[in-house]
């Protein structure tokens, strides 16, 4: 077994890395298809965002949802657990928001449309 140093270093096993928190902001603002997750995130590919929404649904915080239609697709969605999260997120959004305008003139610049 594993033990932390301290708390905050389990939060990071599961949420930490360049992607996860990402796919987290947009479950937030709902349920998205793989197809609608790697195009509001083009700078990822296809293999890491499938590693990390794995990783995420092992840890409880995403669902993976598969509707046997012809042709099959599947949906992520946040668990309740997953949801839990939304106030470490809304705290770092805003943080972001912060520093993005203390350090840039033109938020328009350095922010995609579809990433507010």
């Amino acid at each position: 077994m594993y033990k932390y140093n301290i708390p905050v270093e389990a939060t990071l096993e599961v949420i930490g890395g360049k992607w996860k928190v990402v796919i987290l902001c947009h479950l937030i603002k709902g349920t998205k298809r793989p197809g609608e997750l790697k195009r509001l995130m083009p700078n990822v590919t296809q293999k890491m965002l499938t590693q990390q929404l794995r990783e995420l649904e092992e840890h409880g915080i995403v669902k993976r949802t598969v509707f046997n239609e012809v042709p099959p697709h599947v949906e992520y969605s946040l668990t309740e657990y997953g949801w839990s999260l939304k106030g470490i997120l809304d705290s770092m959004c805003a943080w972001g928001e912060g520093f993005i305008e203390k350090n840039y003139d033109d938020k328009a610049a350095v922010v995609m449309p579809e990433a507010e």
